[in-house]
């Protein structure tokens, strides 16, 4: 009978797909001799196998199969594939949970190819379940033929209301253009809001006269996701990371933030950062002061990754260092806190982008519990083509990150991993205590 048991439970793990290792005689599922039991709603499922004309039947709860499989490695879904729903390409990916629980996953839906210019719409799913399922897609800006696109929301937690951040363009004019003063238009700043869990959204306003300087050519918001000030003098804060470019400036890019202290209201524009480097993403630091992380935009240099340090508010920046550990293409990286800055114990941060100096490849997430000065950890989670990706922490403090992922290149689709921190690092001892 045990023998019998034994395959009971080896052919069930296979059907759960989560291993042996979850569903011992001493686990949680009660079996027993009943016949087999239909599937239940999520919440208290019940599988059944029939075995030689002997059936056997198990109760469990889906977040016991989540624990289990956790321990296994990431789940990973594909919520946005390229040539559904309307459009050829989906890019450019952010995630942010709401005061909710709920998890909102952003992208660029490109309808006519893979640029970065042309009829780009504003897309948005949701999910209610930790990542697990997720909702249709909707469409939170299209401005007809024109570029709608760079999400980076940021949560105000003293009111809920999710402000997001985006840039705007006319879809004929391109990245060089707009960068040489030779386009139609220019690169704008606009803002939206929600107020009811991301089911809907205020129409965007523009913020740029605010926001970007008048000598400015091209201009980008994260993409990824805008911080909150946690405790010290600037308590309440919004800042979102963004970039810019300067008219005649030949050398690069700049790094900078734009901030709000009346709680999304009004949005002023904070520093800058020396030249060299664009795309940026940002956290508080258990001292208060900010710590910055940037793509470098030059093609001489290094292929790792830039940072820099604020102790006012994100008002002015340090001088740029290098992390030579953050080896990278020229290419988004994601950085993230794992807990907030004002929570006592080890002050974990997270950080992932493809991990190869020449090839958007190798999706990697890192692991600081130094405030991101070393980076002891790290684990694989897409060894083939990746580029883009954004962390969040999900409502069960397991780890999600929604990145660009395929087989033959990137943009196939836009790929949510759930993952708790023992799979990253292997068990060993990271949890938030001192």
């Amino acid at each position: 009978m045990e023998y019998l048991g034994q395959i009971r439970r080896a052919w069930l793990a296979v059907a759960l797909g989560i291993g042996l290792a979850g569903l011992t005689a001493a686990s949680q599922p009660e079996w027993t001799g009943a016949p087999p039991l239909p599937q239940q709603p999520r919440g208290d499922s019940i599988a059944a196998i029939d075995l030689s004309q002997d059936s056997v039947s198990v109760r469990f709860e889906v977040e016991q199969i989540d624990a289990q499989s956790a321990k296994l490695g990431a789940r990973q879904t594909a919520v946005f594939v390229s040539g559904k729903d309307g459009y050829h390409t989906y890019r450019i990916p952010s995630v942010i949970v709401t005061q909710k629980g709920t998890v909102l996953a952003f992208c660029e839906g490109r309808k006519i190819s893979r640029s970065d210019t042309d009829d780009i719409d504003l897309m948005l799913k949701r999910s209610t379940d930790g990542g697990r399922t997720w909702s249709d897609q909707q469409i939170v800006w299209d401005d007809g033929p024109n570029t709608c696109g760079n999400p980076c929301p940021v949560v105000d937690q003293d009111t809920g209301t999710i402000w997001l951040l985006l840039t705007h363009n006319l879809g004929v004019d391109r990245e060089a253009q707009i960068v040489a003063g030779t386009s139609k238009g220019s690169r704008t700043v606009w803002v939206s809001r929600s107020d009811d869990d991301g089911l809907s959204w205020s129409r965007p306003i523009e913020i740029t006269a605010s926001t970007k300087k008048p000598n400015w050519t091209w201009y980008a918001t994260g993409p990824g996701v805008g911080i909150q000030f946690r405790h010290g003098p600037h308590k309440g804060r919004l800042v979102v990371p963004c970039d810019h470019k300067t008219r005649g400036d030949e050398v690069g890019y700049h790094s900078h933030v734009i901030y709000s202290d009346d709680h999304g209201k009004t949005w002023k524009l904070g520093g800058v950062t020396e030249n060299g480097v664009n795309e940026c993403q940002v956290i508080e630091r258990t001292d208060g002061a900010l710590l910055l992380n940037m793509r470098r935009s030059q093609t001489n240099r290094a292929l790792i990754r830039a940072t820099a340090t604020s102790t006012d508010g994100g008002m002015s920046w340090s001088p740029l260092s290098y992390d030579r550990i953050l080896v990278s293409p020229r290419c988004q990286a994601s950085l993230l806190r794992y807990v907030p800055s004002d929570t006592r114990g080890k002050p974990i941060v997270l950080f992932s982008n493809p991990a190869d100096t020449k090839q958007r490849i190798k999706m990697t997430v890192r692991l600081s519990t130094d405030d991101g000065r070393t980076w002891p950890v790290a684990k694989s989670l897409h060894a083939g083509p990746s580029a883009y990706s954004c962390l969040t922490v999900l409502p069960d403090m397991t780890v999600g990150c929604l990145y660009e992922r395929g087989d033959k290149h990137p943009y196939e689709t836009i790929t949510f991993a759930r993952f708790s921190l023992d799979w990253l690092t292997d068990g060993q001892e990271t949890t938030n205590r001192e």
